[in-house]
């Protein structure tokens, strides 16, 4: 069974509890495959990442095999601000992110589960290739609260800040950091380094525990406190308000 996410953000969490850690969130248009149930729970697993977990039932709208097998046949938009969608079936509104999807989309308008959506804002293909945007669109996030698990500019953390960045520029990347290292192609140097490439960072143990993307001048943009701009050299990341390096450079990688 299917369902796609209805609301603007859905907290996915470790256990079926409101209380269990948030390992990630779903946003507005994200498929999802329904694996099991306990109660008013479902575990799930998210279609573009395959990342597992439990939502709240109640929050996410079960759509036929007929909107599932239309949904990867035509070609989806994402949002590209925060955007109002108002729900035509009972005149209620509802805000969505950045990176949300589109699904079904014709004439600024859709339909799913039962409801149909109208909106107006700006839109990207979620196919369309825009290495050159990387940069540009982690710049939208800086100052976003982090937030463990979060996806979103109101709260997101290091590699819900890369994925949710490159689906906006038209790449698939995976959940967690040290998932996100396995993809890609090795660079060795940092001076190889181009603007929209990531690094990733270690602990005392050498687990990947964190990653940035690399922008102009040695810098790198980051989710550690908030969405922030710092200086990244062979060493690691050095916080230009602490005045001490905050994490381990071990590995760089190129995704585009």
């Amino acid at each position: 069974m299917f369902a796609i996410c209805n609301l603007s953000l859905v907290p996915v969490r470790k256990e079926f509890s409101d209380k269990s850690e948030m390992v990630t969130q779903l946003l507005f248009g994200d498929l999802i495959e329904i694996l099991d149930k306990h109660k008013n729970w479902y575990k799930i697993r998210i279609i573009a990442d395959e990342y597992q977990g439990w939502i709240d039932q109640k929050q996410v709208s079960v759509i036929s095999d007929e909107e599932k097998e239309e949904y990867h046949s035509n070609s989806s938009f994402l949002s590209n601000d925060i955007l109002q969608i108002a729900i035509l079936n009972n005149s209620e509104m509802c805000t969505i992110v950045m990176g949300s999807t589109l699904p079904f989309y014709s004439n600024k308008s859709l339909s799913f589960g039962g409801n149909k959506y109208s909106f107006e804002g700006n839109t990207v293909l979620a196919s369309a290739k825009r290495p050159e945007n990387i940069t540009l669109q982690a710049q939208l996030y800086l100052n976003s609260p982090y937030l463990w698990g979060g996806k979103s500019p109101f709260g997101i953390d290091c590699s819900g800040l890369t994925q949710i960045v490159y689906k906006m520029c038209g790449y698939q990347l995976r959940r967690d950091a040290n998932q996100q290292a396995e993809q890609g192609e090795t660079i060795s140097f940092l001076e190889e380094c181009k603007p929209g490439d990531l690094a990733f960072f270690d602990n005392e143990d050498g687990k990947i525990i964190h990653v940035g993307i690399i922008t102009h001048g040695n810098n790198i943009i980051h989710a550690s406190g908030k969405v922030r701009l710092d200086k990244l050299d062979h060493q690691g990341i050095f916080n230009g308000e602490t005045k001490k390096y905050s994490h381990n450079l071990r590995l760089l990688k190129r995704i585009v």
